[in-house]
């Protein structure tokens, strides 16, 4: 697909908004409390790859306060968050740690059996292929390509979510407008720089938490809407 009109300026605009010290969209959620931040308080990079997969499966339809809890509470009650400790610990104290996310029961499995296969089959590791992850129970595409991006440093795909999935059709970036996030991912990957496709979602992740907001959008303080063209649903 060709490249939408004026895309450049309208991404300038929002990374201002979202890192200069003045940025309206700065200081969101997911720069203190996303999924990329949630291996910080480990040692072994092992372990920080771990909590970083664990954090993003806790994270489907989750607000990242809650996921970010979530995590805390797991590391508080297993001494600290890695494979071999998740993989023995027993489901009640799994259910307790997490109960506040969106279908925790089922992802209390997902992880506790995600965590015996990272212990078995990659000593105590994340896997670092697409593939491999997609074979772990819960993990879906966008789960992966962000993992690897965050955990791994390799650049093979956009993580789409809601926010990127909402937010690039806002702007009419996708003609005709994607109805799922895979289709928005295939069309971002078409024409947006691929050093960019890991720097995407955290910007507009941030930018739909604070300004872009799917309800009652902020609009007036956003910097794209003092630009004819750049926003159409301004």
């Amino acid at each position: 697909h060709a490249a939408p009109v004026h895309w450049r300026q309208a991404y300038d605009l929002i990374h201002s908004m979202r890192y200069t010290a003045s940025g309206c969209a700065r200081d969101a959620p997911v720069d203190t409390m996303g999924c990329d931040v949630a291996g910080e308080a480990e040692g072994e990079d092992k372990n920080k790859r771990f909590s970083i997969l664990i954090s993003l499966m806790l994270s489907s339809q989750t607000k990242d306060l809650v996921t970010h809890t979530a995590v805390s509470n797991l590391r508080s009650a297993l001494r600290g968050l890695n494979a071999s400790a998740l993989s023995s610990a027993s489901p009640s104290l799994i259910q307790e740690s997490i109960n506040k996310v969106g279908f925790w029961r089922r992802k209390a499995g997902y992880i506790h059996a995600t965590a015996l296969i990272c212990r078995d089959k990659y000593g105590g590791d994340v896997p670092r292929t697409l593939g491999e992850l997609l074979e772990l129970p819960g993990v879906g595409r966008k789960m992966g390509y962000l993992m690897l991006g965050s955990g791994w440093g390799l650049n093979v795909g956009i993580g789409v979510d809601v926010h990127v999935h909402r937010i690039s059709n806002r702007l009419g970036w996708h003609d005709p407008p994607t109805k799922t996030p895979e289709q928005t991912r295939i069309n971002l990957e078409s024409w947006l720089p691929h050093d960019l496709h890991q720097k995407i979602n955290h910007l507009l992740v941030g930018f739909g938490q604070t300004i872009c907001t799917p309800v009652k959008p902020r609009c007036p303080e956003c910097s794209l809407s003092t630009i004819e063209g750049l926003c159409p649903s301004s």
